[in-house]
Order: structure tokens, then sequence, then C-alpha cells
């Protein structure tokens, strides 16, 4: 077995044009640590709806430049056979490390196959690589970046020339194309032959921006904002200028693109401590809100103040932005079809209703909402929001915080914040309290092990309350495409909703937890957060017993 390791080891090693990547595989033959090849040559990073993502190092397991020529080549044969080969193909990448290595292989091997690839000038948010496919009527455009995944990490997103991210069947039929790619040496990569674009994409997308905003709305909010050693500052600041608020206070220790990360454990505003540098400099500039970018810049959190966190502040959860936006934009006239994924919090479809706008739930992940026909608003309660579909058909962290700060703006005047209108959501719909119960695996059997535990003997109690419907998405439900999730909804005293899957980008078994409490007065808000906070509590606990996490 050891020898048929390092067999495929040195012949993965003879055709990889990484310097790096080699002194490391050569490292460990040398050495003969047979886990550590077993880790990186035991399959292959699998290309699904998400593209690629894993960890930088040698190896068909591993992100690297040998695996991203792959890529590209099967994405390139993919478009010609699809009597695409002639079209344009946008590349766009963050700072991580190997981000830019991974977007000029890419536009090399675009060029070589007889397509015409252009690059975006520098690392810059995700969403302009959205906006830049429909822009300049690409075909399709890859985006090199991990997101909000941990330093050692990158990643490979497609897009199709509608400007969403694929979906089923298109990225099995990518994969195929992928699996069937030859020798590295049978890859034609060119020294040049695309294009580096400038700045128009950037300041066609900076024009865009203005249509989220009203004309004439207050720009008066004062924001210190963070994009956690990611690529959003520069992009929003340009916005926030452009839109004529106050320029936003940077924590200055994150500012700047790292790919390392140091400032964080991981980087992302959902994970404890993320924020604290950001809290820190909110207690010295005394802002109206704190926003935070993922380090790709496609997410948007939002923290307001709270005189009874130790911090002083407070981060919104994913689906109280998502319900303030919804809010914001049914005061501002929109129409049309708001969407959101089947974890999020059901208060959207009660937003929805109230207002007589279209309501539809999709899928987990952008992909999907981004294919709602007429959608207007989508968000998802990882912290994803698309305010504006015809620019850019994807999650987009930079019109949300303009949307986030223009509401702000507005309650501003009347002597009222963010918090404030939480208050009126819940008053008019109910207090829709959410929370989530994850559990990172370093063994992905495990997540499997937990799935078939719950489908063998499901729940028919979780909080006290009854179990009414437990269904497998897997098999369908609701008109939505199959899926592996497991779906409770629970009655009795208070509704509540349960949603158990396995994460789409990181080792993690995710379990979306959802209760809902009447509140009849202001004076009931107290008490029936409270409640929320219990209900959610004995949720976490139930569903982690039933689950075996």
């Amino acid at each position: 077995m050891q020898q048929d390791l390092i067999a495929r080891a040195e012949a993965w090693l003879a055709e990889d044009p990484d310097s790096d990547t080699r002194d490391e595989l050569r490292t460990l033959i040398d050495s003969g640590d047979a886990d550590a090849l077993a880790e990186r040559f035991g399959g292959t990073l699998q290309f699904g709806t998400a593209g690629l993502r894993g960890e930088l190092g040698a190896g068909p397991m591993r992100m690297n430049r040998s695996v991203v020529i792959r890529a590209a080549a099967g994405l390139a044969a993919y478009l010609k056979a699809t009597g695409q080969g002639g079209g344009l193909v946008v590349i766009g990448y963050d700072a991580r490390h190997k981000s830019a290595d991974f977007a000029r292989d890419t536009a090399a091997v675009m060029t070589g196959a007889g397509l015409r690839a252009a690059v975006l000038p520098r690392p810059l948010p995700t969403p302009l690589l959205a906006f830049a496919i429909r822009h300049l009527g690409a075909v399709a455009g890859v985006e090199v970046t991990a997101s909000h995944n941990p330093p050692r990490d990158n990643g490979y997103k497609v897009y199709l020339g509608d400007g969403s991210q694929i979906v089923p069947p298109t990225d099995g039929e990518i994969a195929a194309e992928i699996a069937a790619v030859g020798a590295l040496s049978s890859v034609a990569r060119p020294e040049g032959g695309w294009k580096v674009l400038g700045d128009e994409v950037l300041t066609a997308y900076l024009e865009r921006t203005d249509a989220v905003l009203s004309p004439g709305s207050p720009r008066t909010a004062r924001v210190v904002h963070t994009a956690l050693h990611g690529v959003g500052t520069e992009t929003l600041n340009a916005a926030f200028a452009r839109a004529g608020f106050p320029a936003p206070v940077p924590v200055a220790e994150q500012a700047e693109p790292d790919p390392d990360f140091p400032t964080v454990a991981f980087p992302n505003p959902e994970e404890p401590g993320a924020m604290d540098l950001a809290f820190a400099t909110a207690r010295r500039a005394a802002p109206d809100i704190v926003i935070a970018n993922d380090p790709d810049a496609d997410r948007c959190a939002v923290a307001v103040p709270d005189v009874d966190a130790e911090s002083g502040w407070r981060m919104l959860r994913g689906d109280e932005v998502g319900a303030l936006l919804a809010a914001h934009l049914v005061n501002k006239g929109a129409t049309g079809v708001f969407a959101e994924s089947i974890v999020s919090s059901s208060l959207l479809g009660r937003i929805a209703e109230a207002a007589g706008v279209g309501y539809e739930e999709t899928l987990t992940g952008f992909k999907w909402i981004a294919r709602v026909d007429g959608l207007r608003y989508g968000y998802e309660e990882a912290l994803g929001y698309c305010a504006d579909p015809d620019g850019v058909r994807d999650k987009d962290g930079i019109t949300a915080a303009l949307l986030v700060a223009e509401l702000a703006s507005e309650l501003k005047e009347r002597g009222r914040g963010l918090a404030d209108l939480l208050d009126d959501l819940a008053l008019a719909h109910g207090l829709h309290a959410t929370d989530q119960l994850s559990a990172r695996v370093e063994d992905l059997s495990l997540i499997s092990a937990a799935m078939d535990r719950l489908r063998d003997h499901p729940p028919t109690a979780l909080a006290g309350l009854t179990v009414t419907s437990a269904e497998d998405l897997s098999e369908g439900a609701s008109g939505l495409p199959p899926t592996d999730g497991l779906r409770y909804h629970l009655d009795g005293a208070y509704r509540a909703r349960v949603i158990v899957r396995p994460s789409g980008t990181e080792p993690k078994l995710k379990c979306y937890l959802e209760a809902v409490i009447p509140v009849p007065t202001a004076a009931d808000l107290p008490s029936a957060r409270a409640r929320g906070a219990e209900l959610l509590a004995s949720l976490k606990r139930d569903v982690s017993e039933a689950a075996g996490i």
C-alpha cells in the first residue's frame, strides 16, 4: 500500500508546476510519511455546486496549481462542448495564499483552449466577479476564494454566463470533464494572450451601487468597518464616499488584506472573538453601527449598541439583518419576489405576505436563491444578502452595507435604531428567535453517522414540543430538489422548526433552530425574548442528543 502511495506521489511530483508543493511532496516521500501521503492521495477533491474548496498543499486532495489547472481544463472543455468555445471567461481572485497564481493558471488554460480570458486587476470582492460576468457578456466566470475559511484553505467558485453559480446537473457535467483531463502536459498553457482588466469594471460596479439607495435618502449614519484582513476596504470605502455617507472608521489592524489573518482564529464575523477589535474601535469612535465584511466581502455582518452587552455592542444574527433589509425594501416600495433558503427565518415569509409581495423558499445557497424568477431580494441566514439582483446575482456584502447604512440613517433621523425596528417586527409578526448548533469534525464519517441516526430514530418531541412533521429532504420536499437534510416542524405551547444538514463548504454538521413566540404588547417583549432563548437552548440540547453530536 505504501509503495502504491509513493508511486502515485512520484507521478504527481513529476508534473507539479509549483516549486512550493514540489518541495512539500519531496519531503513527504523522502521521509516515508505514509499517513500524510494518504491524506493527500486518498482520493480527489470533489467538484460540486460549491466548486472546489480545501486545504492548500500537494496532491489531489489539496488545493494547488495542478488541481486548479485540471479544473480549468475541465471547465474549458465543458464550455466548448456546449457551444461556447469562443466566449469570454472572466476571472477574479481574493488575497489568500496562491489566489493570484490560481487566477493566472485559469487564464492561461482558457486562452490555450481557444477561449478569451480576462482577469480582474487585483484582489477584489467576489461580488465584483459576479457583476463583471454580465457586464462584460462573459460565458462563464471563476472566482478564486475560500470566503471565510481558515487561512490554510483556498477555493474555486464557478459561475455561468447568467452571473449565478452553477447548480446540478451542470456541476456533474463539469466534474466529468475534469476527470477526463489527462496529463498536465496535454493542457495548453501559453505565457500570455489574456487580458488584465483595469478599473473600468470596478467603476461600473460602483455606479451600479446607486441603484440600491433611494434618491435623496438620509446618509448620516456613522459606521465602524472591518474587512477582517480581506479585500473589502477599498470597495466599501469607495461606495460609501460615492453615496455621500460619512467615511467609515476602519478597524486599522484588519483593514488591509493579509492571507494569514493574524488577529482572528477564524476570519468569519460569526465566530467568537472575530469582532473584538471592531468593538474596541467602536468604543472609541462611538458610531451608530458596526459593519463587518468577510474576507471576500460577499457577506455583511452588523452590530448595534447594547448597554447590557459586556462589549457595549451586540451582533445581529443574519436572520435579523435579513428581516431588517426586507422591511426597509418594503418601506421603499419594492415589488417582485422575496426569497430565502429553507434554513433562514420564516419571518421573511410573514413580512412578504403582509406587504403583498411574492415569496419563495429555495435550497441552501445563493446558487439557488439567485435563480428565483422575478427575484427582488434574497437572503440567507449566513450573512448573505442580494439587494440588487439585476446587477449582482449573488450575495453582495457591499450593497448590503449601503442598505444597512441607509436604514440606520433613516431611523436615526427619527431618534430610533435598528433594534427598535426589530421590536416593531416582533410586535407585528411574533418574535422569531433563531440560533444554530454547529459541530465541526475531523472525521467526516461522523456527519453521515449523525444523519443516519436521525433517519433511523426520528425524534417525536424536542424541547417539550411535539414533532408534527418530519421531512427527509433527500427525497425532495415542498417542490424542492433533493438535498441531504432533515426538517422538523414542532407545535405545542409555541411553534418551532429544526433543520439538520451537512455543511456544503466546511467539515460541519449544522442544525438550524427557530422558535416563534407571540408578542401581544411592547411590554411583553422582554419575557418573549427570555422564553425564546430558553426554547432555543432546550432545542440545542435535545437535537444534540438525538443526533449524537
